[in-house]
């Protein structure tokens, strides 16, 4: 028997933890049991209480505290101590059913998605063995990265890397669309979602051109030096035809305040999961019976 989950990664503010609580709302209004895995050892308030938490093992509070480390040191510590005590996470997994979504509440720190070996080391224990949990990885970037387009193409290469690091199923999602509502035409996001790396040499924000770049002198220490000009160009631009040679990423459209994206972004989870093809059907009464249990 498979069980099913999702990893909700993605850089800090990204929206994971909206999205979990908006993906666990539409679950229980579709009657659809979910078991919600806090595994952010900074995470401090909660809009459903998790029924597993990974503070109840260890806190980077504490960590950071007792072991005189900093955030992302503390972090890694922090996974590094649930993999020599997994059974504080494996064990609670065992009695969940195949009827359940589990979802997975990641940090924010993408070192523990594109440097070091543990959260790889983690989704193994999870996919394979026992559990032998179906996962697909959901990583969140924020849309308003679409208005700065050299921003854009880094958190998308930190989607690839993650990808790649993973080796799991894994869907890219636009969090927080409604924030960018107005500020981009349907037709040039439409090139966002599906990565065109032309956006760099489109972008109408880049100045002053190369030809004028080479004949004005700047201070090349000032901010404005680094973050722009020939130089910098040519950085993203091969970022981004790094990205676009591997054509591994695009990305889904996500507004937490509407149901028909959550069902969306839900359904794409199931697809690659394949969550439907191993259900029965049942009658509306055996919904309402697992839901009264919870």
């Amino acid at each position: 028997m498979s069980k099913y989950g999702t990893l909700v990664m993605g850089p800090a503010g990204a929206g994971k933890s909206t999205f979990c609580t908006a993906l666990i709302q539409h679950l229980q209004n579709s009657k659809r049991p979910c078991f919600y895995v806090n595994l952010d050892p900074a995470a401090e308030e909660f809009a459903f209480e998790p029924d597993l938490d990974i503070k109840d093992l260890i806190s980077l509070e504490d960590v950071m505290e007792e072991m005189s480390l900093g955030p992302n040191g503390g972090l890694i510590y922090c996974f590094e101590f649930l993999m020599e005590n997994l059974d504080f996470l494996t064990d609670p997994l065992e009695d969940v059913t195949e009827d359940y979504l589990i979802v997975f509440d990641m940090p924010g720190q993408i070192e523990l998605y594109t440097h070091v070996p543990v959260l790889p080391n983690l989704v193994k224990v999870l996919m394979q063995g026992s559990l032998n949990i179906r996962m697909c990885a959901a990583y969140l970037l924020e849309a308003t990265f679409v208005i700065d387009r050299p921003k854009f193409f880094s958190g998308t290469l930190s989607a690839m890397s993650a990808m790649m690091m993973l080796e799991m199923p894994h869907i890219n999602i636009l969090s927080k669309m409604d924030l960018v509502k107005g500020q981009v035409a349907r037709r040039d996001l439409q090139r966002f979602v599906d990565v065109d790396a032309d956006l760099i040499d489109d972008d109408p924000s880049r100045k002053p051109s190369d030809e004028e770049d080479s004949k004005n002198y700047r201070d090349p220490a000032t901010k404005e030096s680094l973050m722009s000009g020939s130089a910098f160009h040519k950085l993203n631009k091969a970022v981004a035809e790094l990205i676009d040679g591997f054509s591994m990423v695009s990305f889904l459209k996500l507004d937490v305040q509407d149901e028909d994206s959550l069902g969306a972004i839900l359904s794409y989870i199931d697809d690659a999961t394949q969550y439907h093809e191993a259900q029965e059907p049942r009658e509306p009464k055996e919904f309402d019976a697992d839901m009264e249990e919870q």
